[in-house]
């Protein structure tokens, strides 16, 4: 039994880390508390940065917390620090600049890097840029200023907030995805015909099933990219969302269990005592659907850091929460609720377009697990999702056909 304070480490100061780090302060003022990013910010609102990138917003106006904010709360807030090894035996963790950090509860909250282009030509080109931290941001902003046209690569979120950036800021766009639509791991075809209808009122140029296969520069910048299929695209600048590898790489040498992500229960411990995980790179235990995944949603994240605050702190309180994610789609809105996952097996799904507004369509796509409503994806219309979000916390079950289907209606 330990004697002195307790000492909390905190390796990830986004919004779960951060969330914990006040958790943290809240149930244990005699506590001390070290949250270590590598980044030279406190936290800001990721959530926030495509409409920075579109000049809707200042960077003020994305920041959530200041260093004030720390120092008033006693967190110890250690910036531009990586973390670089985790001895749990000792329970000690060291940086790189070679200090070392006991703890007697270890929080890993490092989300993942986004992917970077691998293409012949991509290697020491500048203006490639990935979308993820406010330092991204403000580069790819500068950028755009100097820039005529740009290509956004890949299906994802990240492909479409960059698509959508570059068409705000009137730059030639065009969007490249090797896919047959936008996010298919949850939509379907007509979704994503909707999704295209929506950029192409933007001016932007889709183009589906091909890839970069080089990248051509020209004084040290791009000039075009090839692709497989022999297209040739004037380039000035390239988005890339391609996705994230989830920082795992950390626990590689201790006895940490990782699949995809940092393995924990539903107490988001994981299988080292005194060693927890939350946000995008937990692969936690969710009783939703009864397995374990990952999940790079801001709420979700959110919901961690509040959990596992109280539960390092000598709570015992199980996640049982109905992840949203929300955002700007063009001149419309997307949301998606729970578990949508066209891909999964144990999933079925029912989708609705109708007309919408703006001369855009609604499209609603709602996902079933064993007759009970777990996932919806909708876009356009906002109506109807308050209900849809209730229905899948209640977990109740629709038997019939038209029972589910009069989900799609639900205003």
């Amino acid at each position: 039994m330990t004697t002195h304070e307790k000492r909390y480490v905190i390796i990830g100061n986004g919004v779960a880390g951060t969330t914990a780090a006040e958790t943290l302060r809240k149930n244990d003022p005699n506590c001390s508390i070290h949250l270590f990013t590598n980044e030279p910010y406190p936290l800001y609102n990721r959530v926030s940065l495509p409409r920075f990138l579109q000049g809707v917003i200042v960077e003020q106006k994305v920041m959530i917390r200041d260093l004030a904010w720390h120092e008033q709360r006693n967190i110890q807030l250690v910036r531009e620090t990586m973390v670089t090894e985790i001895h749990t035996d000792e329970r000690v963790i060291v940086t790189d600049k070679g200090e070392h950090f006991p703890y007697d509860s270890l929080l890993i909250a490092t989300g993942g890097w986004a992917n970077p282009l691998r293409v012949p030509g991509a290697d020491d080109v500048k203006h490639i840029y990935n979308f993820v931290t406010l330092d991204d941001t403000k580069s790819i902003i500068e950028r755009m200023a100097e820039s005529r046209t740009a290509v956004a690569y890949g299906g994802s979120f990240i492909s479409y907030e960059l698509c959508d950036g570059f068409a705000v800021r009137k730059l030639d766009t065009t969007w490249l995805m090797r896919g047959p639509y936008w996010l298919r791991s949850a939509l379907d075809p007509d979704g994503g015909e909707v999704v295209d209808n929506i950029a192409k009122k933007f001016g932007v140029d889709i183009i589906h099933g091909d890839e970069i296969a080089e990248v051509v520069p020209k004084n040290g910048v791009p000039s075009y990219v090839k692709t497989r299929q022999g297209r040739e695209i004037q380039a000035d600048m390239i988005g890339i969302g391609l996705g994230i590898t989830l920082n795992t790489h950390l626990v590689a040498n201790t006895p940490i269990e990782v699949r995809n992500g940092i393995v924990v229960n539903e107490y988001l411990e994981s299988n080292v005592a005194g060693v927890y995980a939350a946000g995008d790179v937990a692969e936690f235990f969710d009783a939703a659907i009864d397995r374990h995944h990952t999940m790079g949603t801001w709420d979700n994240a959110l919901s961690h850091g509040r959990l596992v605050g109280t539960n390092m702190a000598g709570g015992r309180q199980a996640y049982l929460d109905v992840p949203t994610y929300t955002s700007p789609l063009f001149d419309v809105n997307i949301a998606v609720v729970g578990t949508a996952e066209s891909g999964n097996p144990e999933l079925t799904t029912l989708a609705r377009r109708e007309p919408g507004e703006k001369g855009n369509e609604n499209y609603r796509k709602l996902f079933f697990r064993d007759n009970k409503l777990v996932g919806v994806l909708m876009i356009g219309s906002p109506k109807g999702r308050k209900k849809l979000v209730e229905i899948v916390k209640n977990q109740q079950v629709h038997e019939t056909a038209p029972e589910r289907e009069a989900l799609l209606l639900v205003k």
